[in-house]
């Protein structure tokens, strides 16, 4: 059981047992089950205040605190035990809002295996995977997960890599291929040479800078707090004041009775735990509700591109071939060989040459060093997709022969180390996506808008311009994105949308963050909120979700206060006892909670997005 479930069932039940206290106390006429409510729950409830005291953490709850012990002192034991009930009782509701689901780094380590398959002269024998070693073979059997990052050995086959990239590929593997610890293995067992010790694997950095990132994300500060803030002070300089002019501390305790912010400790929560279910009928899962209360404070609105801005589906626009070239035939080799490529480029090739009826060849010898393309042997034939810039290095006389670069994305394809033609693709923007841009500053108030992305800078400056942002930064690593977003968040609250694992660390560490649809575990995991809906549109209707709260919210909180405020005065001059006090207080806390109640209500309409892009995304 988590730490935060045996809160929140501690706390019902003392706040159930707290009602029947009162009860047996109006039954019996005792005031031993006023007593014992004291013990159980009111002595525990103000140590806990008295140590957030101590290290200067001035909550809302601290009226509650003083009420209890005042109540103690005095002997007022009925008007205490109300105290703890409602103090207890929005604790409770409040820990249930803002429990998790499960844990970001769970998520991630339970991805890698404990044990590795490593082949030897005499067979395969199961080991721990932290003792293996760079050279080691290991096997990795149908549906495993790869521990390491290598090359393919032996077999060919096909492995998951999308919780790295955030799309669903399966890309195939052949000897030589290179593979990444995590994916997820499919139907062939496949044996991989190990290049990197799991402890320095790609995966395993991921992990490290996750952790980090969770470590190191501030504590923010809640809207109760910071209203209770300015109310508690007044409220006990009223009580002072009550008792220091009549003389009599009974005083004292009916004005911080009545005062006890219960509008703040129960309303709020309900406020919460409504949004939070009117969220998720619209597709928006809000794993921590803190984002709720702090999205509508974002002034620094920061994007990945692929699958967020874009589609994630790039599309082969161009195959120019050069003069006397036969297109078809080279799209025909560079296709059966992109089969074996983990690019996301590689995707759009086969759709090209499977829309064109091409019957893909044999391939053998692949092999895709880092950064710089895939060759492999095809019918007999050496293929090679690179870039411009490494043909140029390799041979200028056939690098001379490629057509002037234009805007987007582009791969070059060389046949027997000859020049064969240039692909190029489009990442599409979505239909919404420039208007949702232009709809963030005028609408929510976004003072800076930016694209952080792992892809080429000439393709992630494309973009920006289709969609109208100016700043960008790219190619960033996981962990340049992360430093990035850190510096950001300094300044000013970020929001971060993303939909890779990739993104995941730059998520925890912007004040809200946002994954697009479900295509990685871990970054659903990592996410404040998850839109299991592709679309912008539902990042909108989640910060009108944002606003409508925190409207309702003060409505409750400063209507409450204000009534609260009259009962002060009333106490102050002697018309309210401390027992009248605290059931006044309940009433107020029910109208309180009854407007709260008010968020969980589908309104008409949810976003003023619609509007907008129905004037045309070009405005």
């Amino acid at each position: 059981m988590t730490f935060s479930k045996l809160r929140e069932q501690s706390n019902l039940v003392i706040a159930a047992l707290t009602l029947v206290a009162i009860a047996l106390h109006f039954i019996f006429a005792s005031q031993l089950p006023l007593y014992f409510v004291f013990v159980v729950g009111g002595l525990p409830l103000v140590f806990e205040l008295a140590t957030k005291a101590w290290h200067k953490e001035f909550g809302a709850d601290l009226l509650a605190g003083v009420s209890i012990v005042t109540s103690l002192w005095l002997g007022e034991y009925l008007a205490g035990t109300i105290v703890v009930f409602m103090l207890s009782g929005g604790r409770a509701l409040e820990v249930f809002a803002m429990a998790n689901a499960s844990s970001v780094l769970a998520a991630l380590a339970k991805r890698i295996p404990s044990v590795a398959h490593k082949k030897s002269s005499t067979g395969t024998q199961d080991i721990p995977v932290a003792d293996v070693q760079v050279g080691d073979v290991l096997v990795v059997y149908p549906h495993e997960t790869c521990p390491v990052d290598g090359t393919i050995a032996e077999g060919h086959g096909h492995m998951d890599e999308s919780y790295l990239t955030g799309e669903p590929f399966r890309i195939a593997k052949a000897v030589g291929s290179s593979v990444l610890s995590g994916s997820i293995n499919g139907e062939t067992a496949l044996s991989v040479n190990t290049l990197k010790i799991p402890a320095d694997s790609r995966y395993a950095k991921i992990m490290q800078v996750m952790r980090e990132s969770e470590q190191s994300k501030p504590r923010m500060r809640r809207l109760g707090d910071q209203l209770g803030a300015y109310y508690t002070p007044f409220a006990l300089l009223v009580a002072g004041l009550a008792w220091a002019i009549s003389g009599d501390p009974i005083r004292f305790l009916a004005v911080i009775v009545v005062a006890t912010p219960c509008p703040l400790l129960i309303g709020i929560p309900i406020a919460i735990i409504g949004s939070i279910a009117l969220a998720a009928k619209r597709a928006i899962i809000v794993k921590t509700p803190l984002a709720l209360e702090q999205i509508s404070q974002c002034r620094t609105a920061i994007f990945d591109k692929t699958g967020t801005l874009t589609y994630g589906e790039p599309t082969l626009t161009e195959f120019l071939a050069p003069t006397g070239g036969d297109a078809d035939e080279a799209l025909l080799l560079v296709a059966s060989l992109e089969r074996y490529s983990k690019h996301p480029l590689a995707g759009a090739i086969l759709k090209a040459a499977q829309h064109k009826g091409l019957k893909l060849q044999t391939v053998t010898e692949v092999h895709e060093p880092p950064g710089q393309g895939l060759t492999g042997i095809v019918g007999g034939r050496k293929v090679q997709i690179t870039s411009r810039k490494k043909l140029k290095q390799q041979n200028a006389e056939e690098g001379a022969k490629i057509p002037p670069t234009e805007e987007g994305l582009e791969c070059i394809a060389v046949i027997d180390d000859r020049y064969a033609g240039v692909l190029r693709f489009r990442d599409a923007p979505r239909d919404e996506s420039k208007s949702f841009v232009s709809h963030l500053g005028p609408q929510h108030r976004f003072d800076k808008i930016m694209i952080i992305s792992g892809d080429r800078e000439s393709e992630v400056r494309y973009l920006a311009q289709q969609v109208g942002i100016q700043e960008i930064h790219a190619p960033k690593s996981p962990e340049e994105k992360l430093e990035i977003v850190r510096e950001e968040t300094k300044r000013a609250k970020t929001l971060y949308v993303g939909d890779g694992i990739n993104d995941a660390p730059a998520m925890m560490a912007a004040t809200v963050g946002m994954a697009m649809g479900q295509n990685s575990e871990v970054t659903s995991e990592a996410a404040a909120v998850v839109i299991l809906d592709n679309s912008l549109k539902k990042v909108d209707e989640f910060i009108h979700v944002s606003q409508r709260m925190r409207r309702i919210v003060l409505q409750s909180v400063i209507g409450g206060m204000g009534l609260s405020i009259i009962g002060m005065y009333l106490a102050a001059t002697g018309r309210l006892s401390p027992v009248s006090g605290a059931i006044a207080q309940e009433l107020i806390d029910v109208l309180a909670i009854l407007n709260a109640l008010r968020v969980a209500i589908p309104p008409k309409t949810l976003t003023d997005f619609d509007e907008v892009h129905s004037t045309g995304s070009g405005s």
